[in-house]
């Protein structure tokens, strides 16, 4: 039987190119739909590719089912997921990869947890100090230093509620927080997998500035997706070099 990887694609990287897809499913879990997931096969792996916003985006990073994605994917042995992010430190270029070590949940409106009460005598508080699988991680480097990559081996993502971007002062405070990039999705699906017992780490390209850098102008949608676009070669290179060494 084939090992079987959950890759997660978020903005910018709605389908995985590489190997043969065979099918796509809509998983109905006890939670409700999952986004799409593409079966696809790589060498001696079969991989279960979730497009986070749906295969053309169309689902906002406060609407996706990460409960629903999750348990779709609670028979794969690891789970590696990508994200667009904007960069809190000005020596984080667009286009350097992150490989964070930690998360500040600031999402205010969402799931997070399978935990939705505590049967009698049975408190559950799962321990979280390192949310990340380091295994996964030290691969993602290995990956970055083979193929020659602008990378940074730690660092701290923000995750907020969305669709709306920061203000400059929600920018500003997250940089004194200590915030190294931010995004919209990494601590409630890391805080998921942690739960799920599935090791789990993520990709973060940079695409912007968010909007505390007063020499530019705030973040857009568009311009998330245009410099992703540029970068998705970079990303896929970078998966199949992971999975080629598991």
């Amino acid at each position: 039987m084939k090992n079987r990887i959950g890759l997660i694609g978020g903005s910018g990287f709605e389908l995985f190119k590489n190997g043969d897809v065979k099918r796509c499913i809509n998983f109905e879990t006890k939670w409700g739909h999952s986004s799409p997931i593409f079966e696809i096969n790589i060498g001696n792996y079969e991989i279960d590719f979730c497009s986070r916003h749906g295969s053309k985006h169309t689902i906002p990073p406060s609407q996706v089912n990460y409960r629903a994605n999750i348990e779709a994917l609670k028979n794969c042995e690891l789970i590696i997921a990508t994200s667009a992010c904007g960069s809190l430190r000005e020596d984080y270029n667009r286009g350097t990869i992150i490989v964070p070590d930690q998360f500040i949940d600031f999402t205010k409106n969402r799931k997070n947890t399978f935990i939705d009460d505590f049967p009698f005598g049975k408190m559950n508080h799962p321990a979280m100090g390192d949310p990340f699988n380091e295994k996964i991680r030290q691969l993602i480097i290995d990956g970055c230093v083979d193929l020659k990559m602008n990378y940074r081996p730690t660092g701290t993502v923000v995750t907020i509620e969305g669709p709306r971007f920061s203000t400059r002062s929600e920018s500003d405070m997250f940089r004194l927080w200590g915030g190294d990039v931010i995004n919209m999705t990494t601590a409630t699906e890391c805080s998921l997998a942690f739960e799920m017992g599935i090791p789990y780490a993520t990709i973060c390209l940079v695409t912007d500035y968010d909007s505390w850098n007063r020499n530019e102008d705030p973040v857009t949608h568009e311009d998330v997706m245009k410099v992703f676009s540029e970068n998705v070669n970079k990303v896929t290179e970078l998966i199949t070099n992971i999975i080629n060494k598991l």
